[in-house]
């Protein structure tokens, strides 16, 4: 595995209770201490986090497009891409058969995984961190997203 300093750098973010990361890099194939705990907390903050977004940069849209825009936003497929950008791959902790069968490129390990470091940093610096890096990951999405062109 890579240097998590190197990874720290990426995120800009570095952790009081280094344990929380740990946990958030490592894949329920290499422990039993691994990131679904807090790959559930990131979930829901995360869509905290751009539910707030959403609702302020868009105060004339109903509920049910700014539904769909999230959904757009959070979905599993999109969270890979951000794990990749960021080659969150390169740090999380596989059992072997993972390994070998090249987890560390597999979107649902990639995404879960992305939304373990948003729940290890909520955890760790609070809403206001959490916000900072997942509005900092998303800046490109969130600045191009059209309301018009989400579909039912």
């Amino acid at each position: 595995m890579v240097s998590k300093r190197k990874f720290l750098k990426i995120i800009d973010y570095i952790f009081n209770d280094a344990a929380l990361l740990d946990s958030a890099l490592t894949h329920r194939s290499a422990a039993a201490n691994n990131n679904e705990r807090l790959e559930f907390l990131g979930d829901s903050v995360l869509g905290l986090v751009i539910s707030a977004e959403l609702y302020q940069r868009f105060s004339n849209i109903d509920e049910g497009v700014l539904s769909r825009l999230r959904a757009s936003l959070v979905k599993g497929e999109t969270l890979a891409e951000l794990a990749k950008e960021i080659n969150l791959g390169e740090y999380i902790q596989l059992g072997s058969g993972e390994l070998k069968s090249g987890g560390f490129r597999r979107a649902s390990i990639l995404a879960d995984a992305f939304e373990a470091v948003i729940g290890a940093i909520y955890l760790d610096g609070g809403i206001q961190a959490a916000t900072k890096f997942i509005l900092s990951q998303y800046k490109i999405r969130l600045n191009n997203v059209n309301p018009d062109e989400v579909s039912k």
